[in-house]
């Protein structure tokens, strides 16, 4: 998706298009995985120092309702985004190493058709995390299957 095509959907959806809310795109769209909106914030402050984290965090939500970013808890407190990739993707973590694996969709492709069919509920299963301990913790020890 091209800077042309975002500005034209903010347009539509009744945002306005400032040099800011651009910047904040751009930042997330360039960065590698999952960012916390104050590291975007620092990124957009050494061209705009002024930009409030109250900014980014109203542009990350309006990003996440048009669906061309994703929001994630991975468990630091702190939501991460990333700009949305053109296939659903979910993540294991890692409650004992804090290591974070893709999971492939296919995954939760029958949990999403078994909830419409006995629940009658559309679920959007297009990014979460999943929570556990690893192989490698698991093989070393390093948990004993309890959580603190």
């Amino acid at each position: 998706m091209r800077d042309e095509d975002i500005a034209v959907m903010l347009r539509r959806a009744g945002h306005k298009v400032t040099p800011q809310r651009l910047m904040i795109i751009e930042a997330l769209r360039r960065a590698s995985g999952h960012v916390s909106a104050g590291q975007i914030a620092e990124e957009v402050r050494q061209h705009y120092p002024t930009v409030d984290l109250s900014t980014v965090y109203r542009t990350l939500d309006v990003l996440k309702r048009m669906r061309v970013a994703t929001a994630i808890d991975v468990g630091t407190g702190d939501a991460m985004y990333e700009w949305a990739p053109p296939e659903p993707h979910h993540h294991l973590v890692c409650t004992s190493c804090d290591k974070i694996a893709n999971l492939d969709h296919r995954y939760l492709e029958d949990l999403g058709a078994r909830l419409k069919s006995d629940l009658g509920f559309n679920a959007t299963l297009d990014h979460f995390a999943i929570f556990g301990v690893c192989q490698e913790c698991t093989m070393d020890g390093c948990d004993d299957g309890n959580e603190a």
